[in-house]
């Protein structure tokens, strides 16, 4: 029994394990810990008990994969905006092989959750036993599990850990080789979103040229961009749009913030999303080896921590380091246009890369000198016998200014020659007008025409109404 009792925090919580809060209150009266039980949330329960006591330091478990400890040393004070104290991290460099090496050595006792297969464990909703420590009985049909320490690789601590999805993503996503998976009435259409991370960009210091490249060559394969974002070098920032979209696209891409500096935050902020520890990864230090040499300095290289669990490197012949997967979430090192085009053209030729080759988009329009006057009686009659009068009378009015301005109205001689195959009742088009040229645009992808050649030339005999009724 300690003479001098420490005082320990507990903040206890509806959704934990049974046997960890057991194992909690047992440890404490075994060892005769002050124990203090909060039942608030972290942040609010902190701010009480500093108030009530006078506490300088707080010792806490945090290893340098945990997401949270970016930028952390073994003596870091409290975030901004929280309560002041010092956050005393002593075992921060620790690998998860280094807490079971200690604790079988010392034979420290633990919760019985980690002879049960459990590696890493959160509330009863998200953690289930590691499926890599499975041993089936096959006399009694039974999956068994190892002990926790047996888990030969460390990366995979979190591997038990199931983020909870939100039930409209429940209902139409299922996460399969990184692609989400809607089923067979998905829409031909394959959707991403791209996350730029920079304080260069929104201080206006810096133009997002690399964004704008890329939605371009998304669009070239037919792919549609749904979001476009600009983040702060923040973890947290990136985490939270991370996590919006990683269920809502099928492809998130993200580039800045990837690198050596303490502002380099991309990495750290998909595995909170994520729900994982950062981890070191051998294979990719060793490409930061052979790029950077001697500088790279091996356990200490904070590049070299990845995702544990979820991460795939992405190699090609031409890319002097391999480019970051984590599930449908790829991470790009580009820092201007021409290393984007060059590490694009590799995720094209690269099989474990699902992006697709969609049918590119295609837009048409059609030009008049006409005015809109005269085009609004052609559209509204445009739609159904109702409007055949109408349609008829604009029909005169335009052939009466065409004579008297000796116009030409450029048509598409494409769409009177593929009406019948490529435009169904169905089909739907975007039109807009352009205020000055009298341009109307159609806009649609193009795997719902034909692969015929689009060499559209003119045919200046046509009238703009039957341009117009042709397009529509």
């Amino acid at each position: 029994m300690l003479k001098c009792p420490i005082q320990t925090i507990y903040f206890e919580s509806p959704c934990a394990f049974p046997e960890i809060n057991s194992f909690t209150y047992e440890t404490a009266a075994a060892y005769g810990l002050q124990l203090e039980i909060m039942r608030s949330d972290f942040k609010s329960g902190l701010e009480s008990l500093l108030k009530e006591k006078p506490i300088k330091a707080i010792f806490l478990g945090t290893r340098i994969g945990d997401p949270n400890a970016v930028g952390q040393e073994q003596f870091s004070p409290s975030s901004t905006g929280w309560p002041p104290f010092m956050r005393v991290n002593p075992i921060l460099d620790w690998s998860y092989r280094d807490v079971w090496a200690f604790i079988l050595t010392c034979k420290v006792k633990y919760c019985s959750l980690y002879d049960q297969g459990y590696t890493s464990i959160g509330s009863i909703y998200d953690t289930v036993p590691n499926a890599l420590l499975s041993s089936a009985d096959s006399s009694s049909m039974k999956e068994n599990f190892k002990p926790a320490y047996m888990l030969s690789d460390g990366r995979l601590e979190r591997a038990g850990r199931a983020k909870k999805i939100s039930s409209k993503c429940e209902s139409t996503h299922v996460l399969s080789n990184g692609m989400i998976n809607t089923g067979a009435h998905r829409s031909s259409s394959l959707t991403a979103s791209i996350i730029a991370v920079g304080d260069e960009i929104l201080f206006g210091t810096a133009e997002n040229q690399i964004g704008a490249t890329l939605c371009k060559k998304l669009y070239a394969i037919g792919w549609q961009v749904t979001h476009i974002a600009v983040v702060q070098n923040d973890v947290d920032s990136v985490a939270e749009e991370v996590e919006l979209r990683k269920s809502r696209d099928d492809m998130v891409f993200l580039f800045g913030g990837l690198g050596p500096l303490h502002s380099d935050v991309s990495v750290a902020g998909v595995a909170k999303a994520f729900g994982v520890h950062l981890a070191p990864d051998e294979e990719f230090e060793e490409s930061l080896r052979h790029l950077i040499g001697d500088h790279c300095t091996g356990d200490h290289n904070e590049m070299a921590l990845l995702p544990e669990g979820i991460t795939e490197l992405l190699h090609h012949e031409t890319l002097p380091v391999p480019l970051i997967k984590c599930r449908n979430v790829i991470i790009l090192a580009a820092t201007n246009v021409s290393e984007l085009e060059m590490q694009w053209e590799c995720l094209l030729e690269l099989p474990s890369v699902p992006l697709v080759r969609m049918a590119p988009f295609i837009s048409k329009h059609l030009s008049t000198t006409l005015s809109d006057g005269l085009f609004g009686n052609i559209l509204a009659g445009s739609g159904g016998s109702s409007g055949e009068e109408s349609a008829d009378g604009g029909e005169r009015e335009v052939a009466r200014e065409e004579r008297r301005r000796g116009s030409k109205v450029q048509s598409q001689q494409y769409l009177k020659n593929n009406k019948k195959n490529h435009l169904s009742s169905s089909s739907s088009y975007l039109v807009g007008f352009g205020p000055h040229n009298r341009t109307f645009y159609l806009s649609r992808p193009l795997h719902s025409l034909s692969s015929s050649s689009c060499s559209l030339p003119a045919h200046p005999t046509r009238s703009c109404r039957d341009v117009a009724r042709q397009a529509l």
